[in-house]
């Protein structure tokens, strides 16, 4: 598993602290990981701040974070805030 900046929902306070835990948690490539790091988001004093820059309502942002179940448009909202990008696909032989 991977390492992960803090989970402590108080210490994840900015948009720049919310962008690095879920990098960290998308990058590592675990489920679970990333599970347990969008519900920790959820409960984040910087909840709003995300919320904000993805322009979607933090209501609806914190129970699509705490369920674990957000449309593509919010994932990919969410992606584009924290700057997460895919890797480039290796072109087949």
């Amino acid at each position: 598993m991977s390492d992960l900046p803090p989970s402590d929902p108080a210490s994840l306070d900015t948009l720049e602290a919310i962008a690095a835990y879920l990098a960290a948690a998308f990058e590592s490539g675990d489920a679970d990981l990333m599970a347990d790091a969008l519900a920790n988001v959820s409960r984040a004093d910087g909840l709003a701040h995300l919320a904000a820059a993805a322009g979607l309502p933090r209501a609806q942002l914190a129970a699509a974070l705490a369920a674990g179940e957000m449309s593509l448009d919010t994932t990919l909202a969410i992606m584009k805030v924290i700057d997460l990008h895919l890797p480039p696909s290796t072109p087949s032989a």
